[in-house]
């Protein structure tokens, strides 16, 4: 009987816990009971593909890239300095490491030694590196035109290049010089015999005292400081490498190849926010040296100056009939010169194989 009672009783739990059920999945659309199960599935699948479910991804890490400069931060470097401090790295999702340079950095060692992805230079070094087949292209070009010139005082008597011989001119060399003995050669002058070509300090002091007659100078820092130092441009004559056709190209950004091959998306990035950054340290020279002051070595430089710079190097970097639409590209024919005149005076053995020394890949890729 005690069995009997136990059975009937967990039938009538049974029959109750099946009403309430019932009564349940009525009150939530009981007309599809048997699809709810499936329904709610759907549900949470939706909701967990949603942009703003509580399950989406984290966001991703930011990109490192390290930039290698030519030399310390000046304003020659300020569209980097700008896009750096408006975000514009940030925005692309990279967080680039910017190095400085020195006398004893050379940029093109940095990168292709994987000290830094991508290094600034002159176009004349990168062809002597890609000659030693250091695995380096270059994929943008900053610089426009040359900003070498030689300076000299107009009692020296140096009215043109062809009165430069007998003189004393001076250089940095360390490949900085290539641009000047095409020029001798232009006007037959034997650098070993018609001149004295003598190398020349980081400072304007040998010219300033008087101990070379023509001075290497650069329209945006050394030509600066001779005027800064009281001389007036009236009592200088100034010979421009672009006016006399022996121009090589400068700055320019160039990558490790072994890098780019698996990186060309950032490289895009990269390019994209630096040109950005261009445009605007050309459009907004004070907000541009204010990003340069913030790193400059104190008491190295002053602002006025640095913004004297950054309006000369505006110059270069769109010059006038330039379309900055196409800010970092590089010219054929530019660039066939540089090579050019770099194989002509020794610089490279051979000649280079211009279709392997610098890409437009990446600038394409960054104006999409």
């Amino acid at each position: 009987m005690k069995n009997g009672k136990k059975g009937k009783a967990h039938g009538g739990l049974l029959l109750a816990a099946m009403i309430m059920l019932t009564s349940l999945l009525a009150g939530c659309g009981g007309n599809n009971n048997a699809n709810a199960p499936v329904a709610e599935a759907n549900t949470a699948a939706e909701a967990s593909a949603s942009p703003g479910a509580a399950t989406a991804e984290p966001a991703a890490e930011p990109v490192t890239v390290k930039l290698q400069l030519k030399w310390v931060p000046q304003a020659q470097f300020a569209g980097y300095f700008l896009a750096q401090d408006k975000g514009y790295y940030a925005e692309e999702g990279l967080n680039v490491e910017i190095l400085p340079g020195g006398p004893d950095i050379v940029p093109e060692q940095q990168v292709a030694g994987g000290s830094a992805d991508i290094g600034v230079d002159w176009v004349a070094s990168l062809l002597t590196s890609q000659e030693q087949e250091m695995p380096l292209v270059q994929i943008a070009q900053i610089f426009q035109k040359s900003g070498l010139v030689l300076v000299s005082k107009k009692d020296a008597g140096i009215n043109s290049p062809a009165d430069l011989k007998g003189k004393k001119v001076g250089n940095w060399m360390g490949g900085n010089e290539f641009e000047l003995l095409a020029l001798f050669d232009k006007y037959k002058l034997d650098s070993n015999k018609d001149l004295n070509f003598t190398k020349q300090g980081f400072t304007m002091d040998q010219f300033l005292g008087g101990e070379i007659d023509a001075a290497s100078a650069m329209t945006y820092n050394e030509y600066q400081v001779v005027l800064e130092s009281g001389v007036k441009a009236e009592d200088l004559n100034v010979i421009d490498m672009n006016d006399e056709g022996v121009a090589m190209l400068e700055d320019n950004l160039f990558a490790n190849k072994e890098w780019l091959a698996d990186n060309k998306e950032t490289a895009a990035k990269f390019v994209r926010a630096s040109l950005k950054g261009w445009k605007d340290a050309i459009a907004d020279p004070e907000a541009a040296v204010d990003s340069v002051m913030k790193l400059a070595e104190e008491g190295s430089t002053t602002r006025e100056h640095q913004l004297t710079m950054m309006t000369e190097v505006a110059k270069l970097i769109q010059p006038e009939g330039f379309d900055i639409a196409k800010l970092g590209y590089t010219d054929a024919a530019a660039f066939q010169q540089t090579a050019d005149i770099a194989l002509k005076f020794g610089v490279i053995k051979e000649a280079a194989d211009v279709n392997e020394a610098y890409t437009n890949e990446i600038v394409e890729m960054a104006a999409e």
